[in-house]
């Protein structure tokens, strides 16, 4: 820095070797931002809450690069045993591992780790072992031992406490296990949890903090259309926005209406579909939500499975692959954009599928009140969780969603959980998932 202000970078650059600028190229406390190197101090848990594209990925893989090699900065002996825990194996593999920032990235060549895809596993020639898990399966994290975790998008994952719970029992080898979380945040009770513990340490960085590596429309794009909604202030900022007040669902009473998974005999199954107006970019999600209703009379939503910029074919296949997976009763779609292409499109990925148009008279909110009332009521229980589907929910007010867009999520929740418990329903048939 001292060559850079008195001008004298490049002269100082072309006097090193080959190899001495190889070095400086990896040397990743040269170029880090301040929020992504681990603060100093007695800390169990570092928690770096930050907005998309704030560099979070690449703090997390520089880390456990750092540990995995012995560097000097992160601690003076190569890392044993690590793991890697994401939302889903897949974010694992394509994110923290395989991605542009990802750990294989983050190495020199010669350095690199092998990566064994059959046995989620990375082995590094010092001998540290990193093994892969997913928060849909905690069960997964009981045997194995660590001595450190690095935790992705935790205010994503499916089964949050039962996973970082079983993530703590296994933390527990070496002079100091420590683990990093990298996360978006979302008012989640484990997050703010990790936050109030005296032992966790918290960096925080909007996105604009890493603007240098990002490109300058996905700035100019996003924070104009986004700045100032309670959705650029989390995604962007990375701030932890709690209820809005106006809002017909609350955080904490979607929590005590959850249950880890639905009954096994359920009398009716529906897979309910707000498809877009139109499939470009810049078009609206198309909300794919599945609820069954229970012996109890009870409603269980089920999954979401959403697709954004999604074209009617692959929507459609998605909501047909749903609909045989969870061996279904029908499929409910809402018309008013598309009329009788809606159907017609269903019936191109499966003809065999039974679909039952609806046809919005009301608007959102009006739509969404009754089954508000069905939630308060105890009378619609989630079967696991959903974070964009409840984003929506706990986000959804007279005005709409406060970004402006079309809640496609809930529109398909709205439209399922109504044929189940408000509407004209066909006779009851027990059956099983």
């Amino acid at each position: 820095m001292a060559c850079a202000r008195a001008g004298r970078m490049e002269a100082a650059l072309q006097s090193l070797t080959p190899d001495e600028l190889r070095f400086l190229l990896t040397d990743w406390p040269l170029f880090a931002h301040a929020h992504q190197m681990p603060p100093p101090g007695d800390w169990d848990l570092w928690l770096l809450i930050g907005g998309r594209g704030a560099g979070k990925t690449r703090a997390g893989a520089e880390w456990i690069r750092a540990h995995a090699s012995g560097h000097s900065w992160a601690r003076p002996r190569p890392a044993g045993r690590i793991a890697l825990v994401g939302e889903t194996y897949a974010d694992v593999r394509e994110v923290m591992i395989e991605g542009t920032s990802g750990l294989l990235a983050v190495h020199p060549g010669r350095d690199r780790p092998a990566w064994i895809p059959s046995r989620r596993r990375l082995e590094w020639q010092s001998g540290a072992v990193a093994q892969v898990f997913s928060s849909e399966d905690p069960a997964a994290l009981r045997g194995p031992q660590f001595d450190l975790a690095w935790c992705d998008e935790l205010a994503k994952w499916r089964y949050a406490e039962e996973t970082f719970d079983m993530l703590q029992f296994g933390l527990r080898l070496g002079d100091k296990p420590r683990q990093l979380v990298t996360t978006t945040p979302r008012p989640i009770p484990l997050l703010k949890k990790l936050m109030g513990l005296k032992t966790t340490v918290l960096s925080h960085a909007p996105t604009r903090a890493n603007a240098f590596n990002l490109a300058p429309t996905f700035l100019e794009a996003v924070v104009a259309r986004y700045a100032g909604t309670r959705l650029g202030r989390q995604e962007l900022n990375g701030e932890l926005i709690e209820d809005r007040p106006d809002a017909l669902w609350s955080r904490d009473a979607l929590e005590q209406s959850r249950v880890e998974a639905a009954p096994e005999a359920l009398q009716r199954i529906v897979i309910a579909i707000d498809p877009p107006a139109t499939s470009s970019r810049a078009s609206d999600a198309c909300g794919i939500v599945a609820a069954g209703l229970g012996e109890d009379g009870k409603t269980y939503v089920l999954a979401d499975r959403s697709r954004k910029h999604a074209k009617p074919a692959d929507w459609a296949a998605a909501a047909a692959g749903l609909y045989h997976g969870l061996k279904a009763d029908c499929l409910i779609a809402e018309v008013n954009q598309g009329g009788e292409m809606v159907a017609e499109v269903i019936a191109g990925a499966d003809a065999a599928i039974p679909v039952k148009q609806v046809r919005a008279t009301r608007g959102k909110y009006s739509r969404a009140e009754p089954v508000a009332m069905l939630y308060d009521q105890g009378k619609v229980i989630h079967a696991g969780r959903f974070p964009e589907l409840e984003d929506e929910m706990t986000d959804f007010g007279p005005s709409g969603l406060s970004a402006g867009r079309s809640p496609d999520r809930l529109d398909a929740l709205v439209w399922a959980v109504s044929d189940l418990m408000l509407g004209p329903r066909a006779e009851p048939r027990v059956r099983g998932l």
